[in-house]
């Protein structure tokens, strides 16, 4: 089972795991978060505190979630990942971490696939803009452009 570090700008990651414990997600699941405060400057002292929570965590595999792809929670995780035992996927939403939580046994190169599909499918438009009031057009063949409708 492959554990699951949330790196955002503070108080994001918080939140995020909140919503995650929030589906009731195994008890045996490995959930830490670093929530990166905008006070913390330069990625080598993210990338320290993330490393820092992997040792910690002790998995063989984890899963990083961070909010914003090239922003400085993603990027001082990316210098903390190696890319096979730890992996990183920007653009977390709530789709996404749902779909990881429900998934979390999977490989982990199944559950990049999964979290990566399940972000995109979350983001949808659901309504269309309203018609603005305009005047009615006369499709009539009438020259003198009468209203025939009663």
């Amino acid at each position: 089972m492959a554990a699951l570090l949330i790196v955002a700008h503070a108080p994001l990651a918080s939140a995020l795991a909140a919503v995650a414990r929030h589906t009731g997600i195994n008890p045996d699941a490995v959930i830490e978060v670093l929530d990166v405060p905008p006070a913390l400057r330069g990625l080598d002292a993210i990338r320290d505190q993330v490393r820092t929570l992997l040792v910690h965590m002790r998995q063989p595999q984890v899963l990083v979630l961070t909010d914003v792809f090239a922003a400085s929670p993603c990027n001082g995780a990316m210098l903390a990942a190696d890319g096979v035992a730890v992996r990183v996927v920007s653009g977390v939403n709530v789709p996404m971490l749902w779909k990881v939580v429900d998934h979390i046994h999977d490989p982990l190169d199944q559950l990049v696939a999964a979290a990566v599909s399940a972000g995109q499918q979350g983001v949808m438009q659901l309504s269309t803009p309203t018609p603005q009031l305009q005047p009615r057009r006369d499709t009539s063949h009438d020259p003198n452009h009468a209203d025939h409708q009663q």
